[in-house]
């Protein structure tokens, strides 16, 4: 930054000479002395490239490492991405569909090699965009989830979990995507309220003696049926309990069962059970004893089982079969009807309850002391209220489903011999143990979250106890968004537990979602998502990380807002501007500064100052990185340099010693503040610090609040300027002229030594303070903490002329009170109209009120002067 530069900041030419300048200053140190604080990076998925969301994690994560770095710790933040099994297959077959091809076509080796081409292309671009944002994290340990030692780690976990009875393999229903082709585990599928029907059918009893009426919302499953149930204590149904009903359409013979989790208010109390195809009936199957009839395939057609309906599509067999039932009398009635359905969190598509053979991971003794650990406040999150979402999951978790019937991803470790042997093992085998056959190896990979449950320690080199793990971990702090906290926050702290016995981190800064002006939700169907590069391009990266960070409140969501931008760049040239003015008004040698020689407003601005660092560290120690960032703001731009920049000139023109105090404070209070900033903004402040001070602000000490400074003789002349300020507007005054400015006191307590700052900063003529004298007759006044100001009108306005205008003005006033409150007052329009509406001319009315009553003193101020005249 030279002395000659342009007023306004030009992040497009500064921001990539910065990033050469930081390149190998934030690696960690492999042994580190003193205090130490990591962060894992939450890793991005390797599926396209980043979105405000990421935006949002990086520069929060960024504000904290930088902060702590400069406070002395040795910081470690470590890079990735992972690798995200069915969102990057997905992406890969869409590429191929598109040139008439898929996986298939290509057999699984050459498929696999095709997505690590995608995830080199795409990696490359995430990297790029983080480092456009300015991000301090160490790329030198940069990891990725399916990297050698990653994928080492993930095999020695499952190689113990199986080893303690932990993971098992079994046929259990599980949630299928007919579309992704795999089993998805209980939090990837997303529930929607739908609108839909509940069709009531009329199952007749074997012998013929009459009928059950059962609703169900899927008419199609009742091709599996394998029983009817009730509730054991339901009298309407008792006597029918142990007879068997005849199946409308395929005419199979099922009992008639009493079980408890039959809803006696659901419908008409009697339900359909089809094992095969629900959860629920799932398990009243197997308490049962009730076979299982699948009707509907993998790919979400029915099955031979399903007789004359076998290879429709489920909902064209739904179509067909309520036509038939229709036909044949079974159908009672169908009503109206709203529920939840599942939905494939990746593709959208509805998910299909299937009984399947797969890998589980039993989760009742894992989550047990993942819930105890941050009880006792092992792990703490931060808001606290979002520990119920953890415990609430956990304390009612099922099993795990991990397998996924996926090309990419960790490789299940497990092999079968034609002998009936399972061998699971750390390295592969080369023949059976017990018959030495040849093995098979288990076609499918793991769920992406049994790798990224490793993430916090599997990066540092664990198994093996290298440098890494001994001194970073656990780590200081996840920073992560509240919609994941049971995807992967929970199976972290409950992995980590398993495996090392400490929990991951100690801290977890839950943050919203970043949404659009409206409060939605960025996506592609609504076409509102804005993309975080293309506000850098156009107004740099550290007005996007300053907009994002002034509205942030833990948890919270926030709201990206174009004039929250606008307002992040005009505060970067206020700063600009600022330092172009310190830096053109610096001199050669020595500035030391010396605290007994301040003046007034440099006392006040260090009180300021130290008040600043203060409330800047409180705030980043609480997580409240918003409030961090409206507090420089604050500081920087309303009391640096609206007041002390502006009173700084009076010193800079005085005598060599009182310029010289007032460079160094000057500089003192610039470069602390950059500091504080530096964090949020990195880029400018880097850029100003370089001709301002030796070394990157960067790897520069935190800065702490010295000494005790009394500045209430400057807030005296802020009282005082505020009320010419505030006169001088209200008579329409030219901000040009200069008028004379009257302090009315008791007792004279030393108030003319504020006279150069006052005519100084006020625009005022003269500053003359009068003490039990006559005040002047022609003279508008202001009641201050002190004292009274006055400025005399004598050759500053046509007093006359001001009245007659001030009139017109209240005249206009009370027509829009009238016609404001004859409106508020007609029933017609404050019964009909938006309650909004309303609101905001009741508003208006306040408002026009309060400015009736300011004209309305104005004037009688001006008339008594008038008459005094």
């Amino acid at each position: 930054m030279e002395k000659d530069r342009n007023t306004a900041y030009n992040p497009g030419e500064i921001e990539p000479r910065i990033r050469q300048l930081w390149q190998g200053k934030f690696t960690a140190p492999d042994a580190p002395e003193g205090e130490t604080f990591s962060i894992v990076m939450p890793p991005p998925n390797v599926t396209g490239a980043l979105h405000m969301g990421h935006a949002l994690d990086c520069t929060l994560q960024d504000v904290l490492v930088r902060w702590k770095r400069m406070e002395g710790y040795a910081c470690l933040w470590l890079p990735g991405t992972d690798h995200a099994g069915i969102a990057t297959q997905i992406k890969v077959e869409e590429k191929l569909r598109q040139e008439g091809l898929s996986r298939h076509d290509l057999g699984r080796e050459e498929f696999v090699a095709q997505v690590w081409k995608w995830k080199e292309k795409y990696h490359a671009r995430i990297v790029a965009q983080m480092e456009e944002m300015g991000i301090s994290c160490d790329w030198s340990r940069e990891r990725f989830t399916l990297d050698e030692g990653c994928s080492r780690a993930v095999r020695e976990v499952f190689v113990r979990l199986y080893e303690k009875g932990l993971i098992y393999r079994g046929e259990y229903i599980v949630n299928w995507c007919p579309r992704c082709q795999t089993a998805l585990s209980d939090i990837e599928v997303e529930h929607e309220e739908a609108q839909s029907h509940l069709w009531h059918l009329k199952y007749p009893l074997a012998d013929g003696s009459g009928h059950v009426v059962v609703a169900t919302t899927r008419p199609e499953t009742m091709l599996g049926d394998t029983a009817v149930a009730v509730n054991p204590g339901d009298e309407r149904y008792a006597a029918l309990v142990g007879r068997e009903i005849r199946l409308p359409i395929s005419q199979r013979l099922v009992p008639i069962i009493a079980d408890d989790f039959v809803d006696p208010q659901f419908g008409t109390g009697a339900v359909k059970v089809t094992p095969a195809h629900d959860p629920n009936d799932y398990e009243m199957g197997l308490r049962h004893n009730l076979p299982q009839v699948r009707v509907i395939d993998t790919q979400g057609r029915m099955t031979e089982a399903a007789g004359k309906y076998a290879g429709m599509d489920r909902y064209q067999c739904r179509q067909a079969l309520v036509a038939d039932l229709e036909s044949q009398g079974a159908l009672v009635n169908t009503e109206d009807y709203t529920h939840a359905t599942g939905h494939c969190q990746r593709c959208a598509t509805v998910v299909e309850p299937l009984v399947s053979r797969q890998w589980f991971v039993k989760m009742k003794p894992l989550a047990a002391p993942a819930i105890e650990a941050v009880r006792r406040g092992d792990t703490v999150f931060v808001p606290r209220r979002f520990e119920r979402i953890y415990f609430n999951w956990l304390e009612n978790i099922r099993d795990w489903c991990i397998s996924r019937q996926l090309w990419w991803g960790h490789r299940i470790p497990a092999w079968y011999c034609q002998c009936g042997e399972t061998i699971v093992a750390r390295e592969d085998p080369s023949c059976c143990p017990k018959c030495g056959g040849e093995l098979i190896q288990d076609p499918d990979v793991l769920d992406t979250w049994f790798s990224s449950a490793l993430w916090p320690f599997s990066t540092m080199g664990w198994p093996e106890e290298t440098e890494d793990y001994r001194h970073y971990f656990p780590t200081s702090v996840l920073v992560t968004g509240y919609d994941i906290i049971f995807f992967w926050v929970a199976r972290m702290i409950f992995s980590s537990l398993e495996f090392t016995g400490q929990t991951p981190f100690k801290d977890v800064y839950i943050h919203g979602l970043v949404r659009d002006e409206l409060g939605r939700k960025m996506s592609k169907s609504l076409d509102n998502g804005i993309d975080p590069l293309e506000i850098i391009a156009e107004y740099g990266a550290d007005t996007l990380r300053f907009s994002l960070l002034t509205g942030a409140a833990p948890g919270n969501d926030i709201r990206f807002q174009q004039d929250r931008v606008e307002a992040s760049r005009n505060f970067a040239n206020k700063i600009w501007n600022a330092a172009r003015f310190v830096l053109m008004n610096l001199e050669d040698g020595n500035l030391a500064l010396d605290y007994q020689a301040l003046d007034i407003p440099s006392l006040w601005v260090m009180a300021k100052y130290n008040a600043a660092i203060e409330a800047v560290t409180q705030n980043l120690e609480k997580y409240e990185l918003g409030e961090a960032a409206r507090t420089i703001y604050e500081f920087l731009w309303n009391e640096f340099c609206d007041w002390y920049i502006e009173a700084a000139k009076l010193g800079l023109a005085g005598e060599e010693e009182q310029r010289r105090m007032t460079q160094a404070v000057l500089k003192k209070v610039l470069a602390g503040s950059l500091q504080l900033l530096h964090p949020i903004m990195p880029y400018i402040t880097e850029e100003i610090w370089q001709q301002l001070e030796e070394g990157s602000i960067a790897l520069s000490r935190w800065p702490k609040a010295e000494g005790t400074y009394d500045g209430s003789q400057f807030e005296l002349v802020m009282e005082l300027v505020w009320a010419v300020r505030n006169i001088r507007s209200e008579l329409n005054i030219s901000p040009g002229k200069k008028i004379p400015a009257w302090l009315s006191v008791a007792a004279d307590k030393g108030y003319g030594q504020l006279a150069p700052l006052v005519c100084h900063l006020a625009r005022a003529s003269e500053f003359k303070v009068i003490v039990q004298e006559e005040k002047p007759k022609e003279a508008v006044s202001r009641t201050l903490s002190f004292g009274e100001l006055l400025v005399p009108l004598q050759g500053v306005i046509d007093i006359a002329q001001e009245i007659r205008r001030l009139e017109r003005e209240r005249e206009r006033l009370e027509g829009e009170v009238r016609r404001l409150e004859q409106k508020l007052a007609n029933p017609g329009f404050t019964g009909k109209a938006p309650k909004a509406v309303v609101d905001g001319e009741r508003e208006k009315l306040a408002d026009y009120l309060s400015q009736r009553e300011q004209v309305a003193g104005r004037l009688a101020q001006l008339k008594a002067a008038d008459q005094d005249a």
